[in-house]
């Protein structure tokens, strides 16, 4: 079982294939080097939840949910004049988020397992295919020293913090800059997994080569097709890549495990319902209690490929912050869910996805470049006080968006059920 909350980027106007890209020799599921221009970023409704709400009951506590086997996490609430999705009003808002509460100060660390997932392209039969003399496997070995040394992972200056730390600490200091303590921090302790390979068979995927023919510039992957081969299906399904983690103790209920992968994006339907670039969920095990094994799907992204400054740990990033607000994904119907609000980039939702307000505008990246030189470009994320409709908002500075307070200067209008 799992729910999905995703970062996405649409095509705008032209069809996927360029006409003088279908005069080329390519494969039939063979896309040019330049197949993904013209993208903008926004989230995908259909991936966004599979059905997860009212399924797994749990009391709201402050000590967040002791009646079901995951990291840990806290509870907290705020007040809103809104509507719920039957358009009934509502005051009082839940949320459930990773580590300690802020007024209690300290740092929790969170095990962040990082699990490269090699994609394996196969024939139809499971059989290896080979373009151009070249097998179709594409592996992110090049990619993990990268994410490691990344601000996700990696400490960096910022105003919310005292200390260098992690970007994601940062954003949820500035979020509870009126509660926390100084010394309240929320910090990733990444470890590297045993790499693992996703097989899909032709049919399911299209796919562009470096310029030597080389596999792969990109991947793309039909999201259905990719979370059966990620999730497992039943308790102990070693086929696939998390049951194999799972099984391996690489992948438990106390950790916030990434799956990385090599520029894999993903459609849903048709590959010009394109493209998925991570998402953030849980596998939910019926073992004992109830096991949730909180995880993302992050892919790196090469430049060039997106517009907007999408590029290296974008996904990343805004999958991680995400998590960290919203951990178990809206699991009851109550924590996590939030007033109707209609981001400036034109979504619509009723949940605390920080990073869906803002994916897309022109200054949703934080360009930042670290000790290694390298410049990275995390996003920027909404805070709580933005879905809380708080005015003035309690965050660092009056802020509602972070680490660039300017991203997002106010607040949405008040919205009824699927803002209509």
């Amino acid at each position: 079982m799992k729910v999905f909350h995703t970062l996405r980027a649409c095509l705008l106007g032209a069809a996927l294939l360029s006409t003088s890209a279908i005069a080329l020799a390519l494969e039939s599921d063979e896309m040019p080097a330049d197949g993904l221009k013209g993208m903008s970023v926004k989230s995908d409704a259909s991936l966004r939840s599979r059905g997860f709400r009212s399924r797994i009951g749990q009391g709201h506590t402050n000590s967040g949910t002791p009646f079901l086997d995951t990291l840990l996490n806290w509870n907290g609430h705020f007040r809103a004049d809104g509507v719920d999705q039957n358009g009934a009003s509502q005051v009082i808002w839940y949320y459930n988020m990773i580590g300690n509460r802020p007024e209690l100060g300290g740092t929790t660390w969170v095990n962040a397992p990082i699990v490269p997932v090699t994609v394996d392209l196969r024939n139809a039969d499971g059989t290896p295919r080979f373009v151009n003399g070249h097998p179709l496997i594409s592996s992110p070995a090049q990619y993990v020293q990268p994410v490691l040394d990344s601000p996700v992972f990696t400490n960096a200056t910022y105003s919310s913090s005292p200390v260098p730390t992690q970007i994601t600490d940062a954003v949820m200091r500035a979020e509870f800059d009126h509660s926390a303590k100084k010394d309240w921090h929320t910090l990733l302790q990444p470890s590297v997994k045993t790499g693992r390979t996703m097989v899909l068979l032709k049919g399911t995927y299209q796919f562009s080569l470096n310029a030597d023919g080389t596999c792969c510039r990109f991947i793309l992957v039909d999201g259905n097709a990719f979370a059966n081969a990620l999730f497992p299906s039943f308790p102990g399904d070693v086929s696939t890549v998390i049951g194999q983690s799972q099984a391996a103790g690489e992948m438990t209920t106390q950790d916030l495990s990434t799956f990385l992968f090599p520029n894999t994006f993903l459609y849903d339907g048709t590959p010009s319902n394109c493209c998925v670039l991570g998402f953030h969920s849980f596998d939910f095990e019926p073992v004992g209690i109830g096991q949730a094994f909180v995880m993302d799907y992050s892919s790196w992204i090469s430049p060039g490929l997106f517009g907007g400054g999408f590029q290296d740990i974008t996904a990343l990033s805004h999958e991680i912050a995400e998590t960290f607000n919203d951990p178990l994904v809206s699991f009851d119907g109550v924590h996590n869910i939030t007033p109707w609000w209609l981001a400036p980039n034109g979504l619509c939702q009723d949940n605390l996805e920080t990073g869906d307000v803002i994916e897309g505008l022109s200054n949703g990246v934080y360009p930042i470049t670290m000790p290694n030189g390298f410049t990275y470009h995390p996003q920027n994320e909404a805070l709580l006080q933005w879905f809380a409709f708080e005015s003035p908002s309690s965050a660092i500075g009056g802020a509602y968006s972070y680490p660039n307070t300017s991203t997002l200067t106010a607040l949405s209008a008040p919205q009824r059920v699927n803002c209509q």
